[in-house]
């Protein structure tokens, strides 16, 4: 990309967008505004003036343990609020926010760790355990902050050096001098799951979490009349960063603390009680929560809550389900390396009026709009750009102040990167009107007889089924038509024995051509997920490989 030099500017170009900023105007705009934190003690309240107080106190203790701007500081923790101080705190002394997902194994945090260099890890009480399991096999680490409000004496740990965080807090000065960090600094780096090979580090700077706070307070029209709940785990890609949006603009923040899936109930209820109006989440996430919301006999109304959902696309049923609650579901894509917002699904006005209700909602399960800054382009396996057909499908290709540029000290770079575009391994089509759909990663579209076959296309045709509660479909080895579709299927718990591979195939027959149907579908307890709740296809695919072998060429 060419960059020419024009006339010098007469502004203040050397003032840094800087995440300090962000919560420094919280506290002096909105000190009262709410910040809640659910425990398992309660629910714990405070404000922005109140954290901010201790972020400059945080800030002080880092300096203590003598950390150092550059130096990485890892954080094992739920959706809390002391997470939350870290990731203004850290990134504030010119430290690196390391975000240890709590869902990868052992060998793979170790990795993490490693390959970052971090110095001093964040321990919530909980997750002891798991920092013992890589405490070994960390050298770099010099140091572990345990975050509990117990006596952190009561607790019998082999990490050492141990602090208390709130000790920490307590002996820290009162007042802190923020320094103006290089916009273009490393704020946070997260490292990339679910794919093969060794995570990839992605190293974010102060400039592209500042600027996609603003494209998603833009975006979503978060205000501070809103209540957001931080549903997305803070351990990866900064829980898509949304809390800053809510910050930077004064809503009330809601922080679930740790909640399971089995128990969405207690989620739902948190939503109730506190008025959340924005939030975000995957269907994963969604979808027991519709199922749960049917089970009450008073039914609530969210009063047309926005809810961003990504990682897979959206079902329609499900879609439709909630908006009975008032909780509108706004498709939203992006990735890691994306920070993660790069399209966001709005209805343009003209849409609106043109458009029956049908094809609102068939629109609605696309990715949607490239946001204001970001180039997105199609291409075909040699490079070149494809036709906005709505039709033709090749890999997305993305540019931006807020998409990485390259993997940290990483030698697949050359292969994850083209002519300033990172590659996203994602196929998908843009259609005349600019709403761009993935049709399927690159690696799981099903080539059958020469023809392509989308898993996503049939796998939320499939879930529109009523007694259908998760499906996932993976291209298997056929000797014949070197893949054919396999389908997994998870049935609603009142029709386990009830639901039929033909009652599966009839129901989205209309839908697709004979030659793209699956050859067979498979009713299982549970689909493996990766460690960010997306359907595992690697998992499937290892397992039933063969599973069309014994089928002979004709």
């Amino acid at each position: 990309m060419k960059i020419i030099k024009g006339c010098p500017s007469t502004s203040m170009n050397d003032y840094q967008l800087n995440t300090t900023t962000i919560i420094r105007h919280a506290a002096r705009n909105f000190p009262e505004r709410e910040i809640v934190y659910r425990n398992e003690r309660g629910v714990f309240r405070y404000n922005y003036n109140e954290a901010y107080q201790r972020i400059k106190r945080l800030a002080n203790a880092l300096k203590k343990l003598k950390i150092n701007p550059g130096d990485r500081v890892g954080v094992l923790d739920w959706n809390t609020n002391r997470f939350f101080e870290l990731y203004f705190a850290v990134p504030g002394t010119g430290a690196v926010l390391l975000q240890m997902n709590l869902r990868i194994v052992p060998e793979e945090l170790i990795y993490v760790v490693n390959h970052s260099e971090a110095k001093l890890i964040f321990v919530d009480e909980s997750l002891i355990p798991v920092a013992e399991a890589i405490s070994s096999s960390v050298p770099t680490v010099k140091g572990y902050v345990i975050m509990t409000d117990k006596n952190p004496a009561c607790f019998k740990t082999k990490l050492s050096p141990v602090y208390s965080y709130e000790e920490l807090l307590a002996d820290a000065e009162t007042d802190y001098d923020w320094p103006m960090v290089d916009e273009t600094s490393t704020y946070s780096a997260c490292y990339t799951t679910g794919t093969t090979g060794r995570p990839k580090g992605v190293y974010y700077s102060h400039r592209c979490i500042y600027l996609h706070t603003m494209e998603a307070v833009c975006y979503t029209g978060i205000n501070w009349n809103d209540n957001f709940m931080q549903i997305v785990p803070m351990f990866h890609a900064q829980g898509w960063g949304f809390f800053f949006a809510a910050a930077f603009m004064g809503a009330k923040i809601v922080l679930p603390g740790r909640y399971l899936v089995e128990d969405i109930g207690s989620l739902v209820e948190l939503m109730i009680e506190e008025k959340v109006t924005v939030g975000c989440g995957a269907p994963a996430i969604f979808m027991p929560m519709f199922n749960y919301l049917r089970t009450l006999e008073e039914k609530p109304h969210f009063g047309g809550a926005r809810f961003l959902s990504g990682a897979t696309e959206p079902p329609l049923a499900m879609m439709k389900g909630l908006k009975e609650y008032g909780i509108n579901i706004i498709h939203a894509y992006g990735a890691t390396e994306t920070t993660p917002l790069a399209a966001l699904n709005l209805l343009k006005p003209d849409m609106e009026s043109k458009l029956a209700e049908e094809e609102k909602w068939d629109l609605k399960r696309r990715q949607g709009l490239p946001v204001t800054g970001l180039d997105i382009k199609i291409v075909d396996p040699e490079g070149r750009e494809l036709p906005h057909d709505g039709k033709t499908s090749g890999e997305i290709l993305i540019r931006g102040p807020w998409i990485t540029g390259s993997y940290y000290n990483d030698s697949r770079n050359a292969e994850s990167f083209v002519d300033g575009y990172w590659k996203s391994g994602d196929a998908g089509t843009i259609d005349s009107n600019g709403y761009l759909k993935v049709t399927d990663r690159v690696k799981d579209l099903i080539k059958s007889g020469g023809e392509w076959i989308s898993s996503v296309d049939l796998e939320n045709s499939i879930v529109g089924h009523p007694k259908v509660l998760e499906a996932a479909v993976i291209g298997a080895y056929h000797p014949r038509w070197e893949e054919r579709p396999l389908a997994f299927v998870v049935p609603k718990e009142e029709y386990k024995d009830q639901i039929t591979k033909d009652e599966i195939l009839d129901f989205i027959a209309s839908r697709f051509a004979r030659w793209q149907l699956p050859d067979d579908v498979l009713f299982i307890d549970e689909i493996p997920k990766t460690s960010v709740g997306k359907i595992s296809k690697n998992a499937l695919r290892n397992k039933y490989k063969d599973y069309f072998r014994s089928f002979k060429k004709c």
